[in-house]
């Protein structure tokens, strides 16, 4: 169980996700979550690098779903804002948002990467369905009283992991 909480990579960022190294590792689809990965919880609007970003994983030939725990409206803001489909109330970690994804792209998990902010909600489902989990560091502070609980234990998880600077 130990290592479906340890994410195949680790970055800053989604902007310091390497497109090109997840292409020479097969991987052609992205599902992504939301709040404190692609944009603060809070924040209603992508900045412009991000949106850049997924520009050019797009013009990559990336093919992109959205996966949140959170509302169908918080998903469905972002789905206009960006053309990306998306799935809403997820209930991370469990199996079926992500499989749910697999489907809307016509990808296989082996094709896939997650990128998450959460060992025990993005990290822990990627995983479990058997995908290239990548964890990026939260752009906010700004979370719900249980997710603060869970960085706690997420900081024992990544001390653990060599090489991993908080």
């Amino acid at each position: 169980m130990y290592e479906k909480l340890i994410p195949d990579m680790i970055v800053e960022s989604v902007h310091k996700v390497d497109l090109n190294l997840l292409k020479k590792k097969g991987i052609t689809n992205l599902v992504l979550d939301i709040d404190n990965t692609l944009l603060p919880k809070k924040a209603k609007f992508l900045d412009e690098d991000t949106v850049e970003w997924l520009e050019r994983a797009k013009n990559e030939g990336f093919k992109i779903c959205l996966v949140s725990n959170n509302t169908k409206k918080r998903v469905n803001e972002l789905k206009e804002k960006t053309g990306i489909p998306g799935i809403a109330w997820a209930i991370k970690p469990r199996k079926g948002a992500f499989k749910k994804a697999l489907k809307l792209l016509g990808a296989k998990p082996h094709e896939t990467a997650l990128i998450g902010d959460q060992i025990f909600t993005d990290i822990l489902g990627g995983k479990r369905v058997g995908l290239y989990t990548i964890l990026v560091k939260p752009l906010s502070d700004e979370e719900l009283a249980w997710t603060k609980i869970m960085r706690r234990a997420e900081k024992i998880i990544l001390k653990r992991i060599e090489g991993y600077e908080n």
